[in-house]
C-alpha cells in the first residue's frame, strides 16, 4: 500500500491507498519542532490503532510546504520501506506542463491537486483548496497548469479580526439565523462564512471568465465542507483530491 503525506502549514494529512482506494485517512497537527523519532512514533501509533501493519507500506509519496519537515518525512519514509520515497518538487515528473514564470515557486500540494483534478474531472478545471490559505489552481483546456490565486484562509482571516480587536471573540463556523446578525456572535459568523463564500465566488467567476467556456470547479481541503454549502460557484467536494494526485505522481516516478 502507498502512504501519501501532504504536509501543510497547519495540518498534515495522511492517506493509505490500496490501489486507487483510500483505506486509511488521518489529520495531524503540523509541528516543525518535532524530532524524527517523535514523527516515527506518531506514524507507528496511528497505523497500529487502525489495524494497519507498518510492513504493509510499499511506497511513500510526500508533498510539503514546510521545508523543515520535508527532509524529515523523507528519512522516516525511507525507514518504512525499501521502495522509492517520492518527494514532489522541482525535477519530479508530473505529466503536466507548468506555465508560470517560475515553476519552482508552486507548492507541491497545488501541483498534486491539479494533476488529480485533470485526471478525474477533465479540463479546463479550477481547484479551490481550503486550508491555511485558500488556494485556487487553474488547469487549461490543454491540461496545462496556468497558475492560480492565493488568499488568506478562513482561520487566518478570523484570527486576524479577533486578535486585532478588544471586544470580539472566537465563534463556531456555523450559519447564523440570518445574514443580518442579531448579535456580535452572529455578526462574526455571517462575516466569516458568507464573506469567505463571497470571496470564493468572486474569484472563481473571474477565473472562469478568463478561461472561457464551461469550466469544472472542484473544492478540497479541511474547510471545504464548511464553506462550499454557502457558495454558488462550486458544489463538488473531493476530500481526497491531493492524496489522489500524490498517488498519480508517485506512479509516474516509479513505474
Amino acid at each position: 500500500m502507498l502512504l501519501t503525506i501532504d504536509v501543510g502549514n497547519t495540518q498534515t494529512v495522511l492517506g493509505l491507498l490500496d490501489g486507487e482506494e483510500v483505506v486509511g485517512h488521518w489529520r495531524l497537527t503540523t509541528n516543525p519542532e518535532q524530532t524524527e523519532d517523535e514523527l516515527r512514533i506518531s506514524l507507528h501509533t496511528m497505523l497500529d490503532v487502525d489495524g494497519f501493519a507498518w510492513e504493509s507500506i510499499t511506497g511513500v509519496a510526500v508533498s510539503s510546504v514546510v521545508p523543515a519537515l520535508t527532509h524529515m518525512f523523507r528519512e522516516v519514509g525511507s525507514s518504512v520501506t525499501s521502495a522509492p520515497v517520492v518527494i514532489v518538487g522541482p525535477g519530479t515528473r508530473t505529466g503536466m506542463p507548468i506555465l508560470i514564470d517560475n515553476p519552482r515557486e508552486v507548492g507541491a500540494d497545488r501541483i498534486a491537486n491539479a494533476v488529480a483534478a485533470r485526471s478525474r474531472y477533465g479540463t479546463p478545471v479550477v481547484v479551490v483548496d481550503f486550508g491555511t490559505s485558500t488556494n485556487f489552481d487553474v488547469v487549461s483546456v490543454d491540461g496545462e497548469y496556468l497558475g492560480g490565486v492565493i488568499s488568506p484562509g478562513l482561520h487566518i482571516s478570523t484570527n486576524a479580526l479577533i486578535s486585532g480587536t478588544a471586544a470580539l471573540r472566537r465563534v463556531e463556523y456555523v450559519p447564523p439565523r440570518s445574514p443580518i446578525g442579531k448579535g456580535t456572535v452572529e455578526a462574526i459568523q455571517s462575516g466569516a462564512l458568507y464573506g469567505h463564500a463571497g470571496l470564493v465566488d468572486g474569484i472563481m467567476e473571474r477565473v472562469a471568465a478568463e478561461l472561457g467556456g464551461d469550466v469544472t470547479r472542484v473544492a478540497t481541503g479541511g474547510l471545504a465542507s464548511t464553506i462550499v454549502p454557502h457558495c454558488s460557484s462550486v458544489s463538488t467536494i473531493d476530500e481526497f483530491l491531493t492524496l489522489e494526485g500524490l498517488r498519480r505522481i508517485y506512479e509516474l516516478n516509479t513505474i
